[in-house]
């Protein structure tokens, strides 16, 4: 139903950050935004039983991301990003680096401002 008068829905194609994470708030691993999330060998392998943001994250992944890069790409937030990241890492499917320096990587902090930008 459209026109005048008609409710307003959301899209069909959006899913509730819930949704995605099946009810977890917090992640298994507590990864920095900063951290670098590529694709193992076993996540390059197309599994039918995963989920479309799994699937996703694993092909964006081939290059290695960062989690704050991963939330934009994926347009969900950053905790959400964190829970998915943990469970594909806990799966074997992605391997996480966290940073070991104390000093900020600027190549990865402009690529991460970059990608917020495109927002």
């Amino acid at each position: 139903m459209s026109g005048p008068g008609a409710p307003e829905s959301a899209p069909a194609n959006i899913v509730r950050p819930y949704a995605l994470t099946r009810g977890r708030t917090k992640p298994a691993h507590a990864y920095p935004i900063e951290a670098l999330v590529v694709t193992s060998l076993a996540g390059e392998v197309f599994d039918p039983s995963r989920t479309p943001e799994a699937h996703d994250i694993c092909r964006l992944c081939t290059r290695s991301r960062s989690v704050a890069e991963i939330a934009a790409n994926l347009h969900v937030p950053i905790g959400v990003a964190r829970v998915l990241v943990g469970d594909l890492a806990d799966a074997g499917l992605v391997l996480v680096h966290g940073t070991s320096d104390d000093a900020p990587n600027t190549d990865l902090l402009e690529r991460v401002l970059g990608g917020l930008r495109k927002l």
